[in-house]
């Protein structure tokens, strides 16, 4: 996926579009070969997010932090002044959210097509219950 030419673009991927990839990290550093920053939003609390991206060995220019999504999309358009701002989701709910805070969408299926992923089994998704185990602390 080369963004249409563009490499100035912004990437955000909602947590549940990582998890239905098969191999998240391989993703992410993909993704930076043709983008400036790449991140992770959710409505998860912090530590959910950042226990996935630690798992994945996956660093991240921006995260939602205790915001929500929609705080977050417009924060980060504010702060990475590129060209495009793409958001990769997998629900419609997601894709209002990108039309709300004037971000492009894409959902995961078709950026996994268009950039050669590999989508993930289902069931392959990181257990939910584990979530709540708070396995990132020292």
């Amino acid at each position: 996926m080369d963004g249409g030419g563009s490499t100035d673009m912004t990437l955000a991927f909602e947590l549940e579009a990582l998890k239905r990839l098969a191999r998240p990290e391989e993703v992410f550093s993909d993704a930076r070969t043709w983008s400036e920053y790449v991140g992770v939003v959710s409505d998860k609390p912090t530590y959910v997010v950042t226990n996935f991206t630690r798992k994945n060995r996956i660093r991240q220019d921006f995260f939602s932090g205790p915001r929500g999504r929609e705080e977050s999309l417009e924060n980060v358009k504010t702060q990475f002044d590129t060209d495009r701002h793409v958001f990769i989701g997998v629900s419609d709910e997601d894709e209002a959210l990108a039309e709300e805070v004037d971000w492009e969408y894409l959902p995961v299926e078709q950026a996994a097509e268009a950039a050669d992923w590999e989508l993930g089994e289902a069931g392959d998704e990181a257990d939910d219950d584990a979530e709540d185990g708070r396995d990132d602390w020292p």
